[in-house]
Order: C-alpha cells, then structure tokens, then sequence
C-alpha cells in the first residue's frame, strides 16, 4: 500500500502547473534517458512519444562529438530539448567532476547537469559522501546540479542544502522495476523541499509513476522503463499519462482512507 500524499490546497482551475528547474518552466514532468535502446531512432520515437522536454544522457557512453561516430547531437536536437548530461558510471568525486566539465566543453558551456557517484556495481547505490563532495565542487565552478541519491531524508535535505537546483531520490535500485519500496521516506523527502524532488530509478511501469506523482514529487526522471519495454515507444506513451494523471490526483486531493464504507447515496434527506 502506497502512503497517503501530504495535504495540499484544493485546485478546481486548470491553470499553469509547471515543473520549475533552475529558474525555467516546463510543460513536462517526466524527464527520460537516451541509453538502452536499439538504436538513435527508436530512442527519438520513444522520446517524442513521452512528451518529454529534457533528456539525459551518459556522457561516459554517448557520443556527443568525442569520436566521428554517428552522434546523438544530430537526432536529438538540444534546440528542442534541454539536455541534462550525467554522470552514470562514475565511482568518485573525481571523475564525476572530471565529467561535467567534459560535458560542458562538448555542449559550449551547458552548465545543468546531473550529478551521480555510484558506491557499489551491485545495487548501483550512491555514496553520499563522494556525492556530497562532487556537489561541492562543482556549485563552486557554477554548475546547476540535479543529484541522485538514496531516499534518506537527511541525506536529500543537505544536498538541497549545499545548492542543488533538484534533488532525486531513488525510488529502487536502477533498473529493477520494482517501484517505490518506501513511500514513506519519499514523502518525507517531499515534505521537506524548497527545490524540486524528482523520483530518479526503480520505476517499472505506469502505475508507479503515478504514484510518485501522487506522493506528490515533481517529476520523474526514467529510462530502463521504457528502453527495456517490450514496446518502448507505447511505454513511453503510457508514462507520459500516468505522470500526468498522478499530478492531477495529487492537485486534487484524494479522499481519506478508511476503514469502513460510506455511502455514496446517503439514506438522509431521500424521498421515501
């Protein structure tokens, strides 16, 4: 059972609901990855399919102009989406700042990135402490991080802290599917931000996107789950509608659980 979403204020209109990163808006709250698909044309169908309007990439593995091999910049435009370069792969501080400086030479200066420093090949976990150190050093030289992290409360508070423009907790392991294992410690998380929280890893299908919307994070960035699918561009269409019918519900606010039926024709006021 998934935990109840924090209260929010009732909202009848349909007015803007924008997802606010670094100071610019987007229409879309589900960001997606550009890695594990066939090739770059199925990974621009899946894209355009989700309605995604920023999109990361693994600079340790994607051709951005480092070699004369065929290159991502010339399917995926960055005139019509926001690139985040990441920095999937890296096992320190080191190399993760290493990376986004790569990142920005390549992009002529893009400066958001997102930051991950992984702490076991296994899980795929990050390591906070390395996370926490990269995160310093690259809000000095004027980078805007959005960083992975577990979904420790404590752990997401001072990363926000220390400067990131967003903060994404895992949901699960990357690439598991297995969704939101604790819904609890992503409310949490939620409940404490002054900058977006994003769910990043772990969601499997739509409905648990639509939980992460409901819980009421931001956003949701994802990339096995709809590379990996059997039909990835169909998924991608899913997930685009589970994102945005789990904002909704989080905007409207669901009824209390109880334990007990209450009638949705009451006996009081009938006419016999």
């Amino acid at each position: 059972m998934s935990a109840p979403a924090k209260p929010v204020k009732q909202d009848t209109t349909a007015g803007e609901d924008s997802l606010v990163i670094d100071g610019k808006s987007y229409r879309s709250r589900l960001l997606v990855g550009t890695g594990k698909y066939d090739n770059f044309e199925q990974a621009r169908d899946a894209i355009q399919a989700s309605g995604a309007q920023i999109v990361t990439m693994a600079v340790r593995r994607t051709n951005l102009g480092q070699d004369d091999g065929p290159n991502l910049l010339d399917v995926i435009s960055p005139k019509d989406y926001t690139y985040l370069p990441n920095t999937a792969g890296c096992y320190s501080a080191e190399d993760a700042v290493r990376t986004c400086r790569l990142a920005r030479e390549l992009l002529d200066g893009h400066d958001l990135v997102k930051l991950e420093v992984l702490g076991d090949e296994k899980t795929l976990y990050p390591d906070i402490a390395e996370t926490m150190k990269a995160a310093e050093t690259l809000i000095k030289e004027g980078f805007k991080i959005m960083v992975y992290t577990n979904d420790d409360p404590v752990a997401a508070k001072r990363l926000e802290d220390l400067g990131c423009v967003a903060v994404m907790p895992l949901a699960a392991p990357i690439g598991s599917g297995l969704g939101i294992r604790n819904p609890y410690n992503i409310l949490t998380i939620v409940e404490n931000a002054n900058v977006p929280i994003l769910v990043d890893a772990g969601v499997g299908t739509a409905s648990d996107a639509a939980i992460a919307m409901e819980l009421g994070c931001d956003g949701i960035l994802m990339q096995t789950a709809i590379a990996g699918a059997q039909n990835p561009v169909l998924m991608a269409s899913a997930m685009k509608k589970a994102v945005e019918a789990g904002r909704e519900a989080y905007r409207a606010g669901r009824i209390p659980r109880k334990r007990f039926a209450t009638a949705s024709s009451p006996v009081d006021g009938a006419f016999f």
